[in-house]
Formats: C-alpha cells, structure tokens, sequence
C-alpha cells in the first residue's frame, strides 16, 4: 500500500515540534530563590542564668557631716580676731572679740543700779522692824504697819529686778568674745576686723565637721528597694549589718584607702528626678576629703538572684533597640529584641525577650535576619573570654555604661 508523501512529512514536522518542546523544557534554569542557602557557621553560648554579683558605680560629693554658721550674739564692730580662715578649730576656743565698751558700761551702771536698790531695801526693812515694834504698843495703825510691809516687798522685786539685769549686763560682756560652738575646720569666709556684726543675724565664719565625713549621691527607686532587701536579709541573718564593701575613687584615678557604710537615707524621692538622695560616711584623718570634692561610689556585695545574663557581645543595636540573634533547635537564626538591666562584667542582665534555654549568637553573624540556616558550633564563657569580674569595667547607673 503507497503512503503519501504529504501525510509523512506532516507527521515528521509534528515529531520534531514535539521533540524541541521537550528539550527546551529540560534545559530551562532553577528558580534561584528555591535553591538551599549555605548554612553560616556561628558559635554561640547558653544565656547564663545564675545569681549575679553586682557592684553599682555613682557619681558623689563630699559634704559635710555637720555645719553651722557662727554668729555673735551681741552687736559691734570686730575688733579682734584669734583665728584664720581654713584653720582646724574645738569647740570653746575663742574666735573673735566684739567692741565691749558699752557693754562694760552697762555693766558698771547695772552694778549702780543694784547697789541702789539694796541700800532702799536695807532702809525699808529697818523702817518694818520699827513699825513693827510701834504696831506692839498700837502706837500705829495697821494700816500703816501693812504699807510698810508692802514697801519692802515692792523693795525686794526692785533689786531682783536689777540683779537680772546686772546678770544680762555681765552676759552681753562675756558675749563680746565669740567661741566656736564645735570642733572642726572654719571655712574661709570668715570676715575681717572692723566689719559691723548684727546680733544673730551677721555670719562671721562657717564651721564644719571634717571627720568623719559624709559623701552623698542619688539612687532610683529600684536600687533603693535592693538596698533595704539586703539589709532585711541581713538582720534575718543576725548580722549586724550587709556585707557591702563602699569605696571612694577620687579625681585622680586613686582609690581612697577608707572604707564607707551607709549612714542616711533621704525621707522622700525627689518629685522631679524620682531618685533618693543617699548619705555614706568616711573616715577623714588626715583632712584628704574635703567639702565639695566629687568622687565616684562604688557599692560591692549585692547580688541579683536568678539573672538571665548575655554576653555584651551578642548584642547589636538598631534604631535605638538592642537585639541578639538565637540560634534555634531547627538550626536556624532567630532576631530577638531584649531589655537590658546592669552590666556586670562582661555581661548584661536581660530583663525581658529571652528564656534561660536559649543560645544567643556571640561570632561568625552580624546581619539580624530571620530564618537564616547556621551551622552553629556551642561555645563557653571560659572559651570566650568572658568573666563577671574584669579590673576596669564598672557599671554606671547613672548614665548605663561602662566605665
């Protein structure tokens, strides 16, 4: 049987359609976004959890422990001076000497006065003794003999009367030399012989207590709860007090070789700040600390029970968050945003975005991207480097940073 030689070159050209077709379709390329990415390798450690040694940093300054304003208590001009400004003074030890001339003089004539009033009641008791004696024989009347009586007493009352004011007289003399009502240093303020001192009013010098001394700094309400905690645990201890350690680094870089404890706690949180004003007490020997100087407070011995701690390494900033990347059970990243505490070391309390299991990413990634594969080798702190304890880092409450 013939086969037309239309009908074979028809089913020759589908054939060959058909054979391209599938051809092409066999070389077409991958779509890339199917592909597998290469798993990163990374190490990361476990979040520490653990009771954390804290040591808290503040900024100070060295006040006072008492001081007082010392003031004459008799008017006049500064005639005398015993003592220069910045000199170390006791207590009774005189200062100054105000011009005591009429206060002699109202000395002399109170002394008159008295002597006055004693002689008319020295003749006012003859004259009773007399009436008396007259009243006896009712050589007088009653009437007389009780006026008599009634003049020695209003006697007596005169030269009461004028022995207090002789007392007030010789006082306001004695008032003329001004003593130092403490011990302790005199400020240099003090003024100059010749100036007009206005009873209870002018200021002559400023006293202040230099030893012990006490150095004053602002805690928040948080640290101020850590702090009463400890001292509660403490006495349920039967210590005597918290074994904190307080020390004072002053502007030279040297640390004062004093220790401090804790001596006052303001009543009340500042309505503006919401902190509370703090008082520690130093011993001051040799007059280093003086009223003014600013050191910086360093509080060891306070713990923080059950922290969750990441290495500072971990951590990456954006836009003002802080965020570390856990690496998962699946092996794959994980962006986390956390809420930091103190810095202890070289970690930092999380308060808030991690779990004690986790592993956080501490090398070999610094992208914060979701999803990525990870080949994750597990390290440790020791492995790391890191230590809660390095020589030259401390953390600052006030401005949350190292220091």
């Amino acid at each position: 049987m013939s086969f037309p030689l239309k009908n074979f070159l028809g089913a020759l050209s589908v054939a060959f359609t058909a054979g391209f077709l599938l051809t092409g379709c066999g070389d077409e390329a991958p779509n890339p976004e199917e592909q597998q990415a290469p798993a990163t390798r990374v190490k990361a450690v476990k979040v520490l959890s653990t009771d954390a040694p804290l040591t808290l940093s503040y900024s100070g300054q060295v006040v006072d422990r008492d001081e007082v304003q010392v003031q004459s208590r008799v008017s006049g001009n500064v005639t005398e001076k015993y003592v220069k400004g910045g000199q170390n003074v006791v207590a009774g030890q005189a200062l100054f000497k105000i011009d005591s001339r009429q206060y002699e003089s109202a000395v002399l004539q109170a002394k008159a006065n008295l002597a006055k009033s004693q002689t008319n009641l020295a003749k006012e008791r003859v004259d009773l003794q007399r009436d008396e004696e007259l009243w006896q024989s009712r050589a007088i009347s009653q009437q007389t003999l009780d006026n008599q009586r009634s003049a020695v007493q209003a006697q007596q009352a005169e030269v009461a009367a004028n022995e207090a004011l002789l007392q007030k007289a010789e006082d306001d003399l004695a008032d003329t030399v001004v003593y130092a009502p403490m011990s302790g240093r005199l400020g240099i303020d003090d003024v100059p012989v010749g100036t007009y001192s206005t009873a209870g009013n002018t200021s002559l010098a400023t006293i202040g207590l230099v030893d012990p001394v006490f150095v004053q700094f602002a805690v928040s309400e948080q640290e101020y709860l850590r702090f009463s905690r400890g001292a509660q645990q403490a006495i349920e201890r039967g210590e005597a007090e918290p074994d904190w350690k307080i020390t004072l680094t002053l502007a030279d870089g040297s640390t004062y070789p004093y220790p401090g404890h804790f001596a006052e706690f303001d009543r009340t949180l500042g309505s503006e700040t919401g902190t509370l004003t703090v008082r520690t007490i130093f011993q001051n020997p040799n007059g280093l600390l003086v009223p003014g100087m600013y050191t910086r407070v360093e509080i060891k011995g306070l713990n923080i029970p059950g922290a969750l701690l990441v290495p500072e390494r971990a951590m990456q900033q954006l836009l003002g968050e802080t965020m570390v990347i856990v690496a998962q059970s699946d092996n794959k990243s994980a962006v986390r945003k956390i809420e930091l505490g103190e810095k202890i070391g070289s970690y930092y309390v999380v308060k808030g975005g991690l779990k004690a299991d986790d592993w956080v990413v501490v090398e070999g990634l610094t992208n914060l991207r979701d999803g990525m594969p990870l080949e994750v080798t597990q390290v440790t702190a020791k492995d790391m480097g890191f230590s809660f304890n390095p020589s030259d880092k401390v953390f600052d409450v006030e401005q949350n940073t190292a220091k």
